[in-house]
Formats: structure tokens, sequence, C-alpha cells
């Protein structure tokens, strides 16, 4: 049995099984399992030094993605831009190595949407997936990224992150997002319920709102936006197309089933609810 698995804390939530296991079914690799573990920071280098070679990858959430780092042989350039692994990848010489799909995921799922270029974005939020976000719009975005954040640490990181990302980068105040909607994209990129309070504010031809969230879904502020006639993705998009390049990555088959690994997330989403 070839073995794949999620680690994170808390876990019990991921998708990550439902997707990897209905790409495996799609692929007919019957000898392929995925799992998910509880690990936090304190017990990961123990869980990764015990691996055999039966395993051929990990999904990193928090709080690994940065932790894992120092038990790795190497990273990619796109996890290094942003210090971040939620892919590892183990290899039939026994190495490890590191890569961020969160990054291309974005720019595929904003593809996928018919999104390939933008001349300014909004980000809501300066957390973990903001820095992403920004590493996402470095390859589509040719002007300002402004990102709304609610503290002067939170407006200098992201001003540090631009400047690592070569992203001219705009800091504003959180109470003033609603000025940022009116981008002809916005990532969404903060904890349930933080943007409800934007619902009302969607401007009439709305463009393209990208909402990490993925459950609950929508979001008020994703359902207003529907409604103004925007553009919509959501978290599960995220989800499945940086699972598709996980996948690919770790089995080395070409090209994931996306759409057979978009229905199996829909259908887990719509039976928690």
């Amino acid at each position: 049995m070839i073995r794949a698995a999620v680690l994170g804390s808390p876990i019990e939530h991921s998708l990550s099984p439902v997707l990897h296991r209905a790409a495996y079914q799609e692929l007919g690799l019957d000898d392929w399992s995925y799992d998910r573990f509880e690990i936090d920071e304190d017990a990961l280098p123990q869980f990764v030094a015990g691996l055999g070679p039966e395993w051929a990858g990990l999904s990193l959430t928090m709080p690994l993605k940065r932790a894992v780092i120092p038990l790795l042989d190497g990273i990619s350039d796109t996890a290094a831009s942003v210090e971040a692994v939620n892919t590892v990848v183990l290899t039939e010489d026994g190495r490890r190595l590191g890569d961020n799909t969160d990054i291309p995921g974005i720019v595929s799922a904003l593809h996928e949407r018919g999104v390939d270029r933008v001349d300014r974005a909004t980000i809501l939020g300066a957390g973990a997936t903001a820095s992403s976000a920004l590493a996402a719009l470095a390859r589509i975005c040719s002007g300002e990224v402004t990102v709304y954040v609610r503290s002067e640490a939170r407006a200098d990181e992201m001003q540090e992150w631009g400047e690592r990302l070569d992203v001219a980068v705009r800091t504003a105040d959180w109470e003033d997002a609603a000025e940022g909607l009116g981008a002809p994209l916005v990532i969404a990129t903060t904890p349930a319920r933080a943007t409800d309070w934007l619902a009302d504010r969607v401007p009439a031809g709305a463009g393209t709102l990208f909402d990490v969230l993925y459950d609950p879904w929508p979001t008020a502020l994703a359902a207003a936006w529907s409604q103004h006639g925007g553009r919509l993705l959501g978290g599960l998009d995220l989800l499945v197309h940086q699972a598709v390049l996980q996948v690919e990555q770790m089995t080395g088959r070409h090209t994931a089933p996306l759409a057979a690994m978009r229905a199996a997330g829909e259908a887990a989403l719509r039976s928690r609810h």
C-alpha cells in the first residue's frame, strides 16, 4: 500500500482525504491510501522521521506550513517565496521535498473562471492566506494591490511581503474595506463572518470575488456578490485546484481528475448540513 496523508491541528474538518481519495479512485490507484493525522508543531519532527518507504507524500495545513521547512531536504522557489510548505513529496531516493500548491492553485482557479490578468486588486485581511494570495497576484496583477488590515503590525508585514514578492502594495484600515470592493479582483482571506458587514456595500457592476472560505458557504459577502452579478469563487475552488497539483506531484500522473475531485468535495460539504 502506498500512503499519503494530511497533517495539521485541528484536522478533523479537512476535505483533503475526500479529494485525494476521489482522485485515486478515478485514476485506478487501488493500492493508494490517504489519511488524516492530528499533528501539532511539537509532534511533527517525530512523525516525519518515522515515515517509511511506503510514503509518497504529505499535505500540510496550519500550523505546520512553516514548521516543516527545517525537516526537509529542499523546497521549491514558490514555497520559499512565502516561507510556507503545504506539500511534501517523498522521492524514491529518500528525499523529502517541499512545495506550495496554494499559490498556483489560486492562479489556476482564477484561470478556470476566465481571470488571467488584472490591473489592480484588493486583499481583505492579512493572515496566513494573504501572503499566498499576494504571491498569486504577483503572477497576474500588473498594478497595485491594496490590502485592508486591522493593525499597523499587519500592515508592516504585508508591505514586507510586497517587497519580497515584487508587488506594489498599499495598506489601508480595515474600517475602509468597502472602498476596495470596486477592484476588478477582490480576494477575501478572513475568518468566517469577518466580512459580513461588507455584504450591503457590494458595488453595482462588481468584478470577481475569491472568498477562500468553504464552510460555511456562501458567506454573506459571497451571497451578496453573486446577487450583484459579480463573478464568484470560493474556498472549494482553491482547495480542489491546490489538491489537483498535489495529486499530480505525489502520484506522478500528469493530469489529476479535477471534475471528480470537485464533485466529491461538493458532496462532502452537502452532507455536513
